[in-house]
């Protein structure tokens, strides 16, 4: 028992912080860039990875509970925590790594194959050291303070871990992919004559008129890459290639400067031979000052080759990170629960969650709180670019995320143990909840008040997004409590069973979001980008060309009134709605309270005495 008194020295509490900056760091780089890595650089089209994502979620749902009961019935000299963080971390290292450093020559049928195997794998292998991670709080901290403050701090530090990817993955790629490279001998440049040029006129929007050209005078293409890619066909824009463009008198450049930048670019080309397709996207301005006889000479440089190794050595440097971390978790952080748990079929899992009622009351509300939030991330892009439009909506979006990433973790670690000081983690939720739904009220009427710069969102972004940051806290502590509430009440401690199914309902509130939100999409006739094209019969100059052909006769994708007014409900209320039903559940079923949580603790401590 004076073991289990002893509080956590800081040498401690690091070691359990820097696991979750590099867990999350992990997380972060496969959750944000795995769609692109095999979408926009392998090639693999985006319905196929939707269909390998889609799939790997359904297996995480059978997946992430069975690991929970295995860990559950580990017993080794280390712990039962400790092994399978350690093998899960290095397992799931390993295979981030082979995940982002996919053949270059695999194509077809094999590159899905390898692209499906081993996002698979990550995902079994993450969920491997995932739940013995959050499920060992328990198990090295005593109730109360300690264990919100650990809680707090993971939650914190895996908050931190995704931000720096987020800030770092896009630079850190370019360099590598850039030093790599340089001076490949692999790299050739192919000069073609035979090409179709366009020009498509975009208004303020960046949305197309409809307004075509199709340029009679002398058009050249030069295109440097890695000979590799000469090998298939080519497709470049203006994401995967740096270009220099003359049409005319007007001169385009990727690097900026004095030249002016493209709203958009797309070149195809089916083979080494045969007709290359190009297309440019100018404003009306510029439009307005390029003539159908006017010849067009561009120069590419694809950096396909470039972010393909830029992705592979930075997901090593992360799953060396990774790596190391967790190590320094493993090493420090010592299990003192000697508690015996029994050995649990998948059976026993779910019976002892209902024997549990707490545990129940809160996985319920898990998945009501991140089913609202996600259902408003899932279509905050659509606000941004249908709604607010502008030509710089991109921009606006992003500005909008860097400020809601800060404020959620700046919540988690500044404001939620300010407000512990006055308040217990009861109080606090309901602070939280409620400040969601004001931040949703305000977010609607500024919304149907027809506000159109993105600063004035920060303020409902601030209210949602800091209670959405305690919250991550909050409901960690709450589960971490149930375990020794299920402990008192059933003779057995389940921290892996019921910290799996954190894992789980996390998963399950993501999917519930997706499909409210494809269903409002589908609904309110939301389109998406408009700006992508996909082969005709294996052609890729043949359906740039339909897609051109498109624009003449379509113009724009257009969004109705009524549509914008159905996103702007449906984004707000539909939470509200949500988040409502979630407090009402909250506050008839979760009962631990500081008081009630004291009483458990020394009704155990008499047990184990």
């Amino acid at each position: 028992m004076e073991q289990g008194k002893k509080k956590l020295s800081g040498k401690e509490k690091f070691a359990y912080g820097i696991g979750a900056v590099g867990k999350d760091m992990v997380y972060m780089l496969s959750a944000s860039y795995i769609l692109y890595y095999y979408q926009d650089i392998m090639g693999v089209s985006a319905w196929v990875m939707g269909i390998i994502l889609l799939i790997a979620r359904v297996f995480d749902a059978f997946n992430d509970p069975l690991m929970g009961v295995l860990v559950a019935k580990t017993k080794t000299r280390w712990g039962k925590f400790r092994p399978w963080l350690f093998i899960g971390t290095l397992t799931n290292a390993v295979v981030l790594f082979v995940m982002f450093a996919a053949p270059p020559k695999l194509s077809g049928s094999g590159l899905v194959a390898y692209a499906a195997i081993f996002y698979i794998l990550w995902g079994v292998t993450y969920t491997m050291m995932d739940i013995p991670y959050w499920s060992m709080v328990p198990a090295f901290t005593d109730g109360g303070k300690e264990r919100e403050n650990m809680s707090a701090l993971g939650r914190t530090c895996a908050g931190v871990g995704s931000a720096i990817v987020t800030v770092v993955t896009v630079m850190a790629v370019s360099f590598l992919g850039n030093a790599a490279t340089t001076n490949s001998a692999n790299n050739v440049t192919n000069s073609y004559t035979n090409v179709t040029a366009y020009v498509a006129e975009m208004d303020e929007t960046g949305a197309a008129t409809g307004n075509v050209k199709t340029l009679s005078g002398d058009v050249s293409l030069n295109v440097t890459a890695d000979k590799s890619e000469f090998e298939e066909a080519l497709s470049f824009n203006a994401s995967n290639a740096k270009y220099d463009v003359t049409a005319g008198s007007l001169t385009y450049s990727s690097e900026g400067g004095d030249a002016l930048t493209l709203q958009g670019l797309d070149v195809a080309k089916d083979s080494a031979e045969g007709e290359a397709v190009i297309c440019l996207y100018v404003t009306e301005d510029e439009f307005s000052k390029i003539t159908d006889g006017d010849s067009v000479n561009i120069s590419l440089t694809s950096k396909k080759e470039v972010e393909r190794e830029g992705f592979k050595w930075f997901s090593l440097i992360i799953a060396v990170l990774f790596f190391v971390f967790i190590l320094i978790t493993c090493l420090f952080i010592k299990e003192k629960s000697t508690v015996d748990v029994q050995t649990a079929k998948v059976g026993d899992m779910f019976k002892a969650l209902l024997q549990n009622d707490q545990a129940m009351a809160m996985v319920i509300t898990i998945v009501l709180v991140n089913s609202a939030t996600y259902i408003t991330s899932n279509l905050l892009i659509y606000f941004f670019k249908y709604d607010l439009g502008g030509a710089n909506w991109q921009g606006n979006y992003t500005t909008f995320n860097t400020f809601a990433g800060a404020c959620q973790i700046l919540a988690m670690m500044a404001l939620f143990p300010l407000l512990r000081k006055w308040f217990s983690t009861m109080k606090i939720f309901y602070i939280c909840i409620f400040s969601a739904i004001g931040g949703y009220v305000v977010l609607l009427i500024m919304a149907l008040t027809g506000t159109s710069i993105v600063y004035p969102f920060f303020a409902p972004g601030f209210f949602i997004m800091a209670a959405v940051g305690m919250l991550n806290v909050i409901v960690t502590v709450f589960l971490a409590n149930t375990v020794d509430y299920g402990e008192l009440k059933n003779n057995r401690r389940d921290e892996s069973v019921i910290f799996s199914m954190q894992t789980f309902v996390v998963k399950l509130a993501s999917g519930i979001a997706a499909l409210a939100a494809s269903i409002c999409l589908s609904v309110f006739n939301i389109s998406k980008s408009d700006s992508t094209y996909e082969a005709i019969d294996g052609s890729l100059v043949a359906g740039l060309k339909a897609r051109v052909a498109d624009i003449m006769a379509n113009g724009a994708t257009v969004v109705s009134g009524s549509s914008v007014i159905g996103l702007r409900f449906v984004m707000t209320v539909l939470p509200v709605f949500v988040l409502v039903i979630a407090l009402i559940i909250f506050r008839a079923r979760y009962k631990l309270t500081d008081e009630k949580l004291e009483e458990i603790t020394k009704q155990l401590a008499a047990k184990k005495a």
